[in-house]
This record gives C-alpha cells, sequence and structure tokens, in this order.
C-alpha cells in the first residue's frame, strides 16, 4: 500500500506540474519579455510555476556530467565505459583521453536511497590524478524479479568482483554506508591471496563501529525491532514498473527521512531558489537547482539488502563484533596484511559519528604503523569528507598521497 499510495499521489501531481511547466514555457521571462513596469510580476509568476514544475522526484539515474577534467595542465575528454554488468550494478570507468598510466581507483558509492552519480564531484577531483571506476548501483524497482535476491553479502561479492575486473595493482575508495562490505570484501581477498586484493583501502565516514559516538540516524535504527522496519517501510513496487511485485525499501522514503532531519535548511533552500528565480539571478537558482535535481533523484533498494543492513550494522555491529558472515565464513580483517588503510571522518558529521570510521584501525590489527594512517577534517559535516572545497583542498591530496605511496 506504501508505494500505491505513493504512486497515486505523484500521479495526481503531474497534471499540475504539466500545466506549470506549459506556463513557464510561454512566459515572457522565458521568450524574451518581463522588461517594463510588469517585469517583476512576470518573474514572480515565472519563479512560482518554476517551483510548481519541480515538485517531483525522479526514480531516474541523473548523468554523471563528467565531460572534461585537467590532467597535468590541460584539459582530457571522458567518457564512461561499462566494464562489467550485473544485475544490480554496473561497473563503470571514466576513460580519460591520456597515454600515461595511473592508479586504478574503484569508488564504491552508498546503495542508501540515491544514485552513485551523487559521487560525481568525488570522481571528477579523483580523476585529476587517477583510472577511476565505480559501482553504478541500479534502481531496484527496475530490476526483474528474476535476478533474485540482492543482500549485504551480495554487495561484498560485487566489490570483489568488480576488483578483479579492474586488475591486480588497483585500488578501493568507499563512501559511507558500504565502509562496511568493503572491509570485509578486502579481509576476505586478503586471507584467499587473491591477486586483486587492492594496495590501499580509503574508507570515509563509514558505520564501521555504530557504537562509537551513536548519531540521530543510529538512534532511529536501533529504536525498534527489525520486524517493525519490515512492516512498516518495506513495499511492493507496483506492477507497471520491471521489478513489479519486488519488495523494496523505497528511495522515497529514505529521502523524506534525511529531509525531516533538516526540514529548516530545506525550506530555507527552496525560499532562496523562488527569489533568485524571481530576481532574474539565474546563476545561484542553478546552483541550488543542481544540488536538488541529484538530491530529488531516488533509488529503491531491495528489502534484503535494507533490512540486512539494519540488522547486521546498525543494529549489532557484527563486523566491529567479529560476528560478520560472507557466504557461511566469517569475516577476519586481521588477515589484512598488504593492503595500506587510511580513514577519513568530519568532525561535524551527524550522520556517521567520529570514531565509527576509525575503529577498522583495530580491526586492521596485523597491518603494521606505517600502513595505517586516519585524517579528521574538523569543520566539514557528512557530505564535506567527499564534496566540496574541503574536499577538494584538504581532505583529497591526503588521500592521493596514500595511493601514490602504494604505487
Amino acid at each position: 500500500m506504501l508505494y500505491a499510495a505513493y504512486q497515486s499521489l505523484d500521479d495526481i501531481f503531474a497534471p499540475l506540474r504539466t500545466a506549470a511547466l506549459t506556463s513557464l514555457n510561454f512566459s515572457p521571462r522565458v521568450t524574451g519579455g518581463g522588461a517594463g513596469p510588469f517585469g517583476g510580476l512576470w518573474r514572480s509568476h515565472a519563479a512560482l510555476m518554476e517551483m510548481v514544475s519541480r515538485f517531483r522526484l525522479t526514480h531516474e539515474r541523473p548523468a554523471f556530467g563528467i565531460g572534461t577534467v585537467q590532467v597535468e595542465n590541460r584539459e582530457v575528454p571522458v567518457t564512461e565505459e561499462i566494464v562489467l554488468d550485473l544485475p544490480y550494478a554496473r561497473l563503470v570507468r571514466f576513460k580519460r583521453d591520456i597515454d600515461t598510466e595511473q592508479p586504478r581507483v574503484l569508488v564504491t558509492a552508498p546503495l542508501s536511497g540515491h544514485f552513485a552519480t551523487l559521487l560525481a564531484g568525488t570522481v571528477k577531483t579523483l580523476l585529476r590524478d587517477h583510472d577511476v571506476y565505480i559501482t553504478d548501483w541500479k534502481n531496484a524497482r527496475d530490476v526483474p524479479r528474476s535476478a533474485g535476491p540482492f543482500g549485504v553479502e551480495d554487495y561484498v561479492e560485487y566489490v570483489i568482483r568488480f576488483m578483479e575486473a579492474i586488475g591486480p595493482g588497483g585500488h578501493v575508495l568507499a563512501v559511507c554506508q558500504p565502509c562496511v562490505q568493503t572491509l570485509a570484501a578486502v579481509a576476505v581477498m586478503s586471507e584467499d591471496k587473491n591477486p586483486a586484493t587492492p594496495r590501499t583501502m580509503t574508507l570515509m565516514a563509514g558505520p564501521v563501529d555504530v557504537r562509537e559516538s551513536p548519531t540521530a540516524v543510529n538512534d532511529l535504527a536501533n529504536e525498534k525491532p527489525l520486524d517493525w522496519f519490515e512492516k512498516n517501510v518495506i513495499a511492493t513496487v507496483p506492477g507497471r514498473y520491471a521489478g513489479g511485485g519486488r519488495k523494496v525499501y523505497p528511495g522515497f522514503v529514505q529521502l523524506f527521512s534525511f529531509m525531516a532531519m533538516n526540514m529548516d535548511r530545506h525550506r530555507a533552500q527552496h525560499e532562496k531558489l523562488y527569489n533568485h528565480l524571481a530576481a532574474g539571478e539565474l546563476e545561484q537558482a542553478g546552483r541550488i537547482k543542481h544540488f536538488y535535481d541529484e538530491y530529488f533523484a531516488v533509488l529503491d533498494l531491495t528489502a534484503e539488502f535494507y533490512l540486512e543492513t539494519i540488522d547486521r550494522v546498525f543494529q549489532k555491529a557484527d563486523l566491529a563484533r567479529g560476528e560478520f558472515e560472507y557466504r557461511g565464513r566469517k569475516v577476519d580483517p586481521s588477515k589484512i596484511r598488504h593492503t595500506a588503510l587510511l580513514t577519513v571522518e568530519g568532525g561535524r558529521d551527524d550522520i556517521c559519528g567520529l570514531g565509527q570510521t576509525t575503529a577498522a584501525h583495530d580491526l586492521c590489527s596485523s597491518l603494521r604503523p606505517h600502513l595505517k594512517r586516519h585524517h579528521l577534517q574538523a569543520n566539514v559535516g557528512h557530505y564535506g569528507v567527499f564534496n566540496g572545497s574541503k574536499w577538494e583542498r584538504e581532505i583529497y591530496p591526503v588521500v592521493r598521497n596514500m595511493i601514490l605511496a602504494m604505487e
């Protein structure tokens, strides 16, 4: 009923959005008018129509939008290449038109309600000095039920398969939620002496041990029993989609939950957007629109992945307690002996608290001191760890140097 109710509401608003978009296209601001004594009125009308036309979520992956990148003082073209296509994700390479071989890095993107394109800024920065690949997750509502289930251990398997596709000598960088699965994958590969075991592992703002400095997100995951989540936030995909009948945790539920944590901020941003549009300040408005175009693109998770994440990562902290299993075997991070470890945390992170990612250092107990490093960026929140000016100027150089040191 949850998904059906959402879909019905979206269908009801669709004609209103269409009407607003039609009005916007014929407004004087668009057609070249808007000057004179009524110019301000026309701009206000156009701003209102644009706000109404934007009143929607999208379930389609936005473009990464990385057409060029600066490498060694010159702009080079970037094209996306699908290296491996699996039922729930593609391994995408951002191929640059250069001859120089540079370190290969797999970015493991969160599977938490948004598409991997949320990390476009992270990828573009890494592309300056690296050959970058990313886990491009598919929307579960578009994956046929015949593909079977997809849980936490399947994510671990995907990381291993993607590292094998990249080949020996690669590196891995995990952002947020997949720090747990990435650490588990590297532990399994290390124990198996897999030739594709990465040379470095960077874990950024991830819940390796949620018992450290619990946040509101951790509290939310622990204040209800697991069956409450199954009964209240799991929904069935409508039959109109390829994954019709599949049980999912809808991306719109995750989005609304995160928005509720900072509703005043989101409301203020939309007021700014309207004011910028009404004033004709299109550049300022464009920056806000770009953020929310990405933020309002939502991805559904399989029910099994979501429930296992709540259970095994947030309620039981299996990996931190030494109880995490992969395909019937215990995962032992102490088997990691040659993969250098870098952890990164944000001092103002209200999603992943201080110490939750650093816990990986204790788990990787066999690593020698020179193969471990931690970076605390005191003045950034969660998203600032992997996006924005602090990431580019202060955090990225640490990541780059760690990778370079192990080449």
